[in-house]
């Protein structure tokens, strides 16, 4: 796609979140199911789970193989869990498929893909998933991981996908450095072309439907930590339970979550960040907006 092109729109002015009226409850603002997790990664659920707290959700679930779910229980008293049939590697198993499916009924999203290692049967349920629930998805990590693009076009709903430059050379077939080099024209590409938004994140992450475009500019190197993504992925959810659209979700999402990194860094530096900070710091950036 030729991105000085007229059809191409550069969005610059963020979206409102949406007002929250005086007689609300907690299922005015959107339930999320957070599918992540597997052995030796219970935190990549816990950081997921809580940035959608965080967020804004009113309700979030994490399901999670079975023998981790006391630690992400733990991590945070105020998200529900839901155990699921697991591997010999604690690994979501294939026989999942059945109770993921019914779980993410009743759900406003789901968010899907932090920490669940890989496996031929991670990749069966992630196509069971992104093809047979019809509210949006926000696919990271070993969820992009398993993904086969010739299977994109059938997601049931919205997509918004999250890979980081390695995630997104597996995706295309094309290499870092030019992926690096291209990052707008590459981004809106594969985002017309397969009908998602995507969000490829970096210095200036990108955030397409192939028609819109926005740059990001917050955020700082001090983000460059594990589980910055899943907080993101987090976030994103949170926004889309709370009835944005896709596009202005994932936008505003990667600008709170940028704002939360420098609140952090500027409270503890660059260099002692992790992303629990990050988690901690999304109050403050999304009443800063």
């Amino acid at each position: 796609m030729d991105t000085r092109s007229p059809s191409l729109t550069m969005v610059n002015q963020l979206p409102a979140l949406p007002p929250r009226p005086a007689d609300s409850n907690k299922g005015t603002f959107g339930r999320v199911l957070v599918i992540s997790g597997s052995r030796g990664m219970s935190g990549a659920a816990v950081l997921c789970g809580s940035a959608a707290l965080r967020g804004g959700a009113g309700l979030v679930r994490v399901a999670v193989p079975l023998e981790i779910l006391p630690m992400v229980a733990a991590g945070n008293p105020c998200y529900m869990t839901a155990p699921m049939p697991q591997d010999e590697q604690g690994r979501l198993a294939g026989s999942a498929e059945g109770d993921l499916l019914a779980a993410a009924q009743g759900n406003s999203v789901v968010a899907m893909g932090p920490g669940l290692g890989r496996s031929p049967a991670i990749t069966a349920l992630v196509s069971a998933v992104i093809s047979q629930i019809s509210v949006p998805i926000v696919l990271d990590a070993d969820g992009l991981n398993a993904l086969h693009t010739d299977r994109l076009r059938e997601h049931a709903g919205p997509l918004v996908m999250t890979p980081h430059p390695g995630e997104f050379a597996r995706l295309t077939g094309l290499d870092i450095p030019t992926i690096q080099r291209r990052r707008q024209e590459t981004a809106t590409q594969f985002a017309a072309d397969h009908g998602v938004v995507l969000v490829l994140k970096g210095q200036g992450t990108i955030v397409t439907d192939g028609r819109r475009v926005y740059v990001n500019p917050t955020g700082n190197p001090g983000m460059a930590t594990a589980g910055s993504g899943d907080v993101l992925t987090g976030v994103i959810a949170a926004f889309l339970a709370q009835g944005m659209e896709p596009f202005a979700a994932a936008q505003l999402g990667a600008y709170v979550h940028g704002l939360a990194g420098d609140m952090a860094r500027d409270a503890l530096g660059e260099v002692g960040m992790i992303a629990a900070d990050l988690v901690q710091h999304l109050p403050q950036a999304i009443r800063r907006l």
